[in-house]
């Protein structure tokens, strides 16, 4: 594929963006013999540490997994889907679990350090979170809430992946448990909920020709 230089305000076109994301499909068979340069893998890398977050809180890990000998291990509990194995790149979107006061205070120091102001600049932004994550098993699932940021983060990589060319895949269609257990993220407190393959749709995949089915703008688009 061709990707279109045309710029619009130094950003790329609505016509572009909106090009590439009617390209874009799950794919469902990837061609094995084609890898991501890694100067674009880095980018995609970057557009998940950049992704959005509730308070900005970022209750998350991304797990690139390389090793074709673990990614053979995923397969069976991932309902033995190909992408696992086929695709240029696999990465495990896990939540922090039981985010608490811990989590909190790191990121208010962090904060601080990066933006070079007393700690004691953001006490009332750290009160506001220590709020929120006290709810915690009072009515409110904070895994729950954790796992949410997790499809932000996911369609940000969706999306930046068209924009650049880059093939995916969302997968939920796996075993979180076993693949906590695979990845060794039970021991470090994180959990898995799903995968995304990336990489280059093979020619054989017929998913490709298939018409993109979405319902009429009129239909999902309301003006209050």
């Amino acid at each position: 594929m061709t990707m279109s230089t045309q710029k619009h305000n130094g950003i790329i076109s609505p016509e572009v963006l909106l090009q590439q994301l009617r390209w874009r499909y799950a794919v469902k068979k990837f061609d094995v013999t084609r890898k991501i340069p890694a100067d674009i893998w880095h980018a995609l890398e970057k557009t998940l540490v950049l992704s959005p977050s509730s308070f900005g809180l970022q209750p998350w890990k991304f797990i690139v997994v390389q090793d074709p000998a673990l990614r053979e291990r995923l397969l069976p509990v991932s309902w033995k889907q190909s992408q696992i194995v086929d695709a240029s790149h696999l990465v495990a979107f896990a939540h922090k679990k039981d985010m608490n006061a811990h989590d909190v205070e790191r990121y208010v120091k962090h904060t601080a350090k990066v933006r070079e102001i007393p700690a004691e600049s953001l006490e009332g932004y750290k009160q506001l979170m220590l709020g929120f994550v006290g709810r915690a098993g009072k009515g409110f699932d904070i895994n729950d809430w954790a796992a949410r940021q997790l499809y932000i983060a996911l369609g940000n990589f969706l999306t930046a992946s068209a924009v650049l060319g880059i093939d995916t895949c969302p997968i939920e269609g796996i075993d979180p448990k076993q693949y906590d257990e695979i990845l060794g993220l039970d021991k470090q407190g994180y959990h898995v909920v799903f995968v995304a393959a990336a990489g280059y749709r093979s020619k054989e995949d017929a998913s490709a020709a298939h018409p993109k089915v979405r319902y009429a703008h009129e239909d999902v688009v309301e003006y209050r």
